[in-house]
């Protein structure tokens, strides 16, 4: 059986609407359910069979080393990418990370707890082909404003900035992308991940997997909440 591809987890960000937990910490430290959120992370990936991961990480990242090490308590080969003096956003976060992780790898984001199979999410990825896949999920404006428009099996069209009223799907936070996808963009570039997906997904680039069970994060008290809600077991709608 194939290795899964290794993992990006983006964890650099200044979660400004978090403070002031997050003046004292960075977000993947925040305690959910009796440890740092990014344990839970771990301790899901693991349980996977994912063996490689790179955190990209900035805002007190030193913090998030400390306790992750080198991710033998999981198991896992755990590399770290370090944004520097400049935060680079998620895009040029990956951009930085990419010689760490090889040639296809997923990407998600240090704040999200997806409830997702990711040899499913990797076998539907090399099957259709194409340089990248957003996983989504039929949101209907529930969690988030939708931003995706979904048909027969493909991405249509992927906009965060400018949703529109045929917009009834969301990024649901995992996805995969072969690293030529970033060959032409500049190294220390700032920019975000979800420019590139746009990109993608008007040039028919971007593959689809669709997920029908939502999913948790913790970027707001709701979201922090009801993520701890779900894995204490306590049923969350």
């Amino acid at each position: 059986m194939r290795s899964l591809f290794p993992v990006a987890i983006l964890a650099g960000g200044l979660a400004t609407r978090l403070r002031p937990i997050t003046e004292r910490i960075p977000k993947s430290l925040i305690e959910i359910a009796g440890k740092p959120f990014i344990c839970h992370q771990l301790d899901y990936l693991q349980n996977q069979g994912v063996d490689r991961v790179t955190l990209c990480i900035g805002y007190l990242g030193e913090m998030i080393k400390d306790v992750v090490g080198d991710g033998a308590k999981w198991k896992i080969d755990i590399s770290y990418s370090l944004d520097g003096p400049v935060l680079l956003g998620t895009g040029g976060a990956i951009r930085r990370a990419a010689p760490l992780l090889g040639d296809e790898f997923f990407i998600m984001y240090g704040d999200s707890y997806l409830p997702i199979d990711f040899r499913d999410v990797q076998n539907t990825f090399i099957g259709a082909g194409k340089p990248s896949l957003m996983t989504v999920l039929r949101n209907r404006n529930q969690w988030d404003k939708s931003n995706v428009i979904y048909g027969h099996g493909c991405i249509i069209e992927y906009n965060k900035h400018n949703n529109t009223s045929d917009m009834d799907y969301i990024d649901y936070g995992l996805g995969v992308i072969n690293a030529k996808v970033l060959s032409d963009i500049e190294l220390g570039i700032s920019f975000d991940l979800a420019e590139m997906y746009h990109f993608l997904s008007i040039r028919e680039q971007l593959s689809a997997y669709e997920v029908h069970e939502r999913f948790y994060e913790i970027g707001s008290r709701v979201g922090i909440a009801e993520t701890e809600s779900y894995l204490l077991g306590i049923n969350v709608k």
